[in-house]
């Protein structure tokens, strides 16, 4: 007989993973970004691929990965067979990139039963753990239900408003070259540059060997940039991405008010010139 398994924290290991594969509510997430569905592409025994693009993105939005509305994510989900019991796992193709925006997501919409896969789909393999060829998910639709909280997402006026007047700690997980603006932008056309009064912390500094650190060397990182545990803090990126990785570590690290801004620079470069 099947078990029924829980989450004690918002990210497990590749073997907590192999040990619960059988798990009776498990339902095992493939958030990688932009994958193209092919039988040839191996994948975690029965993950169900979460598109991040098309599926749970607003795609008539201006800006890449908008975020969807609350009717949009429920449906989505229940697509992919979710249920309101179902245990998450989500891993990307990467290691800890998409994935963590997948996480976030459940979080901005009410469902807290989720993790990210420590390491991804490569520390998967580096274990050794079986995998099978990538198929659509095929079984029947789920009860799984969205239920917003607009704290965990920031949008434009809120960021104009928390940059103008310091209300939160604003941190940027791009490149230290990128938020220092002595690279150009990878997305064509938009211009180099920071939002006002934001600090940077790359989201690679978080991970080590692919790994995400651990509790301790998260919160000597996040110390140096979020004076107190309950201060507010909004994460940004380039695209709403890795911002979610940073709100991963500085959620396994005790920060309690945390947000994303979810257009991030490529938003704020675009509008404001």
């Amino acid at each position: 007989m099947s078990r029924i398994i829980s989450l004690e924290q918002p990210i497990v290991t590749a073997k907590w993973l192999q040990e619960n594969i059988e798990a009776q509510n498990l339902v095992v997430l493939d958030g990688t970004i932009n994958k193209v569905f092919d039988p040839e592409t191996k994948q975690i025994p029965n993950a169900r691929y979460f598109d991040i693009k098309q599926k749970f993105s607003d795609v008539a939005g201006e800006f890449p990965s908008t975020f969807p509305s609350e009717k949009q994510f429920q449906e989505e989900a229940q697509n992919l067979g979710l249920n309101k019991d179902s245990v998450i796992v989500v891993y990307d193709d990467k290691g800890i990139y998409s994935s963590a925006r997948v996480w976030w997501l459940f979080k901005a919409f009410g469902y807290d039963n989720v993790a990210v896969l420590n390491g991804g789909f490569p520390e998967w393999l580096n274990q050794e753990y079986p995998i099978q060829n990538m198929k659509p998910y095929s079984g029947g639709k789920g009860n799984f239900e969205a239920s917003l909280k607009p704290e965990f997402m920031k949008f434009f006026k809120d960021m104009e408003h928390a940059s103008k007047n310091n209300t939160h700690t604003i941190i940027d997980a791009r490149s230290n070259a990128r938020f220092n603006c002595e690279v150009p932008e990878p997305r064509e056309g938009l211009r180099m540059g920071t939002i006002p009064n934001s600090s940077n912390i790359p989201f690679t500094d978080l991970l080590e060997n692919g790994l995400l650190k651990d509790k301790k060397a998260l919160q000597d990182i996040f110390a140096n940039k979020i004076n107190d545990s309950n201060d507010p803090v909004i994460f940004s990126c380039g695209s709403g991405i890795t911002a979610c990785v940073l709100a991963l570590g500085a959620e396994i690290a005790e920060y309690k008010n945390l947000a994303v801004y979810d257009g991030s620079w490529t938003e704020w470069g675009s509008l404001v010139i």
